[in-house]
């Protein structure tokens, strides 16, 4: 699988870690990378852009 490196908040990340600690994930890159796709996955269901609108909204992605 490739990889590629991102930038993120390190408050994020010490959230993540703790998450992925009590989740039992084995690290806190599976964590996010599990929960990035899930979050992607409920995106794609989205039949249109107005559909899309709403869930971002709904997940708090934006206003």
């Amino acid at each position: 699988m490739a990889t590629a490196k991102i930038k993120l908040d390190k408050d994020l990340v010490e959230k993540a870690k703790k998450y992925a600690e009590v989740a039992g994930y084995a690290s806190v890159e599976e964590f996010i990378s599990h929960t990035l796709e899930s979050a992607i996955m409920q995106l794609e269901e989205a039949g249109d852009a107005e559909e899309l609108k709403e869930k971002l909204k709904g997940l708090g992605y934006i206003a």
